[in-house]
């Protein structure tokens, strides 16, 4: 499947998994359910909170749009892993390949950003409680979201717009199983030192930022905490267990970019569907308020879910039909 050649590429080939042979149709049915189940998931959380009055403050603000991020995110990537699954060949245009970079790398900044946005909505919600609605308004809010999506763009646009610029005359196959940014440079026409250098240097930037910024919250968030009461430590405990929870989980994962190329490829196509998969989980199952509005929409509704005392299992395809059904 590789070819060299004199002229440009007119489009990559995503390899994916190829080498997994009869494997693959496992997988295809494993991550259409999960993908179903994200978007059901997430549709759920931005309905409830455009739509609750009781879901107004600043933290389900910002779960809103951490699951529209999420969303974006996983449909930049599962989608066309899942043709991938189905055909011997999978190609992507140079321009369309570019753009899911764009994206991919957008979206997992900016996520990790709105992340950043919630531990310090966390932080003045415990450290300063009494000014927290003085503090956490509508339009700080607003441009804590403004924020974090032009944090991301910033981080995004020197790394794709070198690689733009590049030319690529072959081979033209990806070994990822979408356009990877430092998958693609390996296909380079030319030196990329310089291209890795800034890729590296933004990625460290991003991730650095966001950790440093979570990290001062909670440590601060702790010695408040150490000074509390033991029923007091244990609600402020379960206002910050499902972000905390959140956090490690993304930021975990995000360390194995610096291992061996192809678990990092494994982790990152994991990486891609578990995080999305589980905030919505872990967010409904930490969070009473939230457990309480999706119950009043399955009693309301009568959407097909089966209920207990700490889970709620919905048909994601009725909801999603359902949702975009009645224009949300």
């Amino acid at each position: 499947m590789n070819s060299t050649q004199s002229s440009p590429v007119a489009f990559f080939i995503i390899q994916g998994l190829a080498s997994l042979g009869e494997k693959k149709m496992v997988l295809f049915i494993i991550f259409l359910l999960a993908y179903t189940v994200i978007l059901g998931g997430n549709i759920m959380i931005i309905y409830l909170v455009r739509t609750d009055p009781k879901l107004g403050s600043p933290m389900y603000f910002f779960l809103h749009n951490l699951s529209i991020v999420d969303m974006i995110y996983t449909t930049v990537t599962i989608p066309n892993m899942l043709s991938g699954f189905l055909t011997e060949v999978k190609t992507v245009s140079v321009p369309g390949c570019f753009l899911q970079m764009y994206c991919f790398i957008h979206m997992s900044v900016t996520g990790r950003a709105l992340l950043t946005a919630m531990a310090y909505d966390r932080y003045v919600a415990i450290c300063n409680p009494l000014r927290y609605a003085a503090v956490m308004t509508r339009p700080v809010c607003l441009l804590l979201i403004i924020g974090a999506w032009t944090f991301g763009a910033i981080c995004t646009f020197p790394n794709t717009s070198m690689a733009v610029q590049r030319s690529y005359c072959g081979p033209n196959v990806v070994r990822h199983c979408w356009c990877d940014p430092s998958s693609v440079r390996l296909l380079v026409c030319g030196d990329t030192q310089v291209d890795s250098i800034v890729s590296l240097s933004f990625a460290l930037i991003a991730l650095l930022t966001t950790g440093v910024l979570i990290l001062t919250s909670y440590i601060l968030i702790g010695v408040k905490i150490a000074k509390m009461g033991a029923a007091e430590r244990l609600k402020a405990f379960s206002t910050c267990a499902a972000h905390l929870t959140v956090v490690s989980i993304s930021y975990s994962s995000a360390s194995f970019v610096y291992i061996s190329y192809r678990v990092r490829i494994i982790v990152s196509v994991l990486y891609s569907a578990l995080t999305p998969f589980l905030n919505p989980m872990i967010y409904s199952l930490r969070n009473k308020e939230l457990r309480v509005a999706i119950k009043r929409v399955v009693i309301e509704k009568k959407l097909p879910c089966f209920m207990n005392a700490t889970h709620i299992h919905c048909s994601s395809h009725y909801i999603i039909s359902y949702l975009f059904s009645h224009q949300i």
